[in-house]
């Protein structure tokens, strides 16, 4: 059973740190892109950032210079590192990935059980 598996959310205050990790796992024969995204109470999923097989990276413009995401293709493993965190970043974290399962088959998106990042004094 292919699945993405996130842990190392939980509660921090303004200004902290949090590393989220999202394992994939499984039979895969490569990932693609992976990246992390957020959805706020009442607030539509948006990209927080993501990561090529290459590790080019992309982030959203409120999370500039304070998040990093970087990835273990070893471990099939992205991970996401938050510093400087404001209350407006509390959201569930979901981990995505676009997953190979066989030689010459096309990438199926993926998505992990979501992890819940609150930041409050």
């Amino acid at each position: 059973q292919v699945q993405l598996v996130e842990s190392g959310g939980g509660l921090v205050q303004p200004g902290g740190s949090l590393r989220l990790s999202c394992a994939a796992s499984g039979s895969i024969f490569s990932i693609n892109a992976m990246g992390w995204y957020r959805q706020a109470p009442g607030k539509q999923r948006e990209l927080v950032a993501a990561i090529t097989s290459g590790g080019s990276t992309n982030y959203a413009d409120s999370v500039k210079g304070r998040f990093t995401i970087s990835r273990d293709n070893a471990k099939n493993t992205v991970y996401l590192q938050m510093n400087s965190l404001k209350p407006e970043d509390t959201a569930v974290y979901y981990c995505n990935a676009d997953l190979i399962l066989a030689r010459w088959a096309k990438g199926v998106d993926y998505w992990g059980q979501g992890t819940q990042v609150t930041v409050s004094s």
